[in-house]
């Protein structure tokens, strides 16, 4: 072994000491690191796949907050979470309720409560709260778009703290927006 192989061995021995002493000298990256987190990527699947699953696993409430809707797929999954008896809300942007493949109609039409901003502005928030205990969020939209063509992310997370802020999110903006009425009755 040359004397620099050697010296780099001991650069990055050192290093990785002093790492695993810091983090356990520190109670505050020992909890982080107990927190499941995982990323999904698009485009592909993988991001509309994570939040089917938790649309899946909810067992109580979901507290959905996007810009649209118009995946099919997730739609269905909504709506099958719905008639399991889960108590669903959506919070979306007022602006793309009439556009063409949007869902939001349909979903209002199951009988979820859907409230829409009413503001120049756009509600472009894409997240999910389930069971007020995971929180879904990312640049993913909730289209067929997204999952075939758009680079986009999503992460799941279980982090206290975070599903805190993002509660304290969804329930200003659900006391802050409209009730969305609409008189037809999905097919």
């Amino acid at each position: 072994m040359s004397l620099g192989t050697k010296c780099f061995a001991h650069r990055t021995f050192t290093f990785y000491i002093q790492s695993f002493t810091f983090y356990f000298q520190n109670p505050i990256l020992q909890q982080m690191s107990t927190i499941p987190s995982q990323a999904f990527f698009s485009p592909g699947t993988s991001c509309r796949d994570a939040i089917i699953h938790q649309l899946h696993i909810a067992a109580a409430t979901l507290k959905i907050c996007v810009f649209t809707i118009s995946d099919d797929v997730i739609t269905e999954a909504i709506i099958k979470a719905k008639k399991r008896g889960i108590n669903v809300l959506i919070l979306t942007d007022n602006d793309k309720l009439f556009d063409l493949g949007s869902d939001i109609i349909r979903l209002a039409g199951e009988g979820i409560e859907i409230k829409v901003d009413n503001t120049s502005n756009h509600m472009h928030h894409k997240f999910m709260l389930v069971d007020d205990k995971i929180l879904v969020n990312g640049s993913y939209n909730w289209t067929r778009s997204a999952a075939k063509f758009n680079q986009e992310n999503l992460i799941v997370t279980a982090e206290p703290e975070l599903i805190r802020l993002f509660l304290k999110e969804f329930d200003k903006l659900w006391r802050e927006m409209t009730v969305f009425k609409h008189s037809v009755k999905a097919q």
